[in-house]
């Protein structure tokens, strides 16, 4: 693999999440989906503090060790979790599992792909050194991307970003790990700012009369 293969096989897979689009954005109602989705949120803030806490880190070093144990732990439950689903013959848009061992395998799936794809874009670096010593994870990442592309769990949410960086990037030839740093950057940016508009609108207004004008 050449030094883009996480960024190359990022640009692969958009083309999969995008031909799944229709079926992802479909009209559904399952209210235990929506349960979990509201538990979703929780775990990934978790996950981005946790996320947030590498990055000010500062030492290399450490980081790169750190990112090798998550790396291997994150695909060893993608795959255990992969095997369980298909075992059940569970598909990533039939309702949301109430068994306690689908439903667990279900959830690892979702909150490990979307966890990759963080440690990916803000550490590309060293997850491309770690993800090219290990060629059975490009096919692993290819089917959770696609899973969770098609459960429903991001769609409307406020993570839909992580998978709509993905399908962007077909737009552009990114060259370099700078690139995915730069369209995070942009995106981010353009989160806080939106949600600066949110709070601004739910804020109370202070009307005056005509008298104090």
């Amino acid at each position: 693999m050449t030094m883009q293969s996480v960024c190359a096989l990022l640009l692969a897979l958009a083309a999969a999440l995008s031909s799944a689009d229709s079926d992802a954005h479909r009209p559904r109602h399952d209210s235990n989906l929506e349960i979990y989705k509201r538990l979703f949120e929780t775990k990934r803030k978790d996950q981005l503090n946790a996320l947030k806490n590498l990055v000010e880190l500062n030492d290399i070093n450490q980081q790169y060790k750190i990112i090798d144990i998550m790396l291997k732990g994150l695909f060893k439950v993608l795959e255990d979790s992969r095997q369980v689903l298909i075992a059940a013959n569970m598909q990533p848009d039939d309702p949301f599992p109430m068994d306690e061992k689908i439903k667990e395998a279900y959830s690892h799936v979702v909150e490990n792909t979307a966890f990759f794809g963080d440690v990916a874009l803000r550490f590309p670096r060293i997850v491309h050194h770690y993800y090219d010593r290990n060629p059975d994870w490009g096919g692993l990442l290819r089917w959770g991307l696609t899973f969770c592309n098609q459960t429903g769990v991001f769609t409307g949410g406020a993570h839909q970003h992580v998978l709509t960086l993905v399908r962007r990037n077909t737009q552009h030839v990114l060259h370099t790990a700078e690139a995915f740093q730069k369209i995070l950057r942009e995106e981010e940016k353009r989160r806080r700012k939106e949600e600066k508009r949110k709070e601004i609108r739910k804020g109370p207004r202070i009307s005056r009369s005509r008298t104090e004008l």
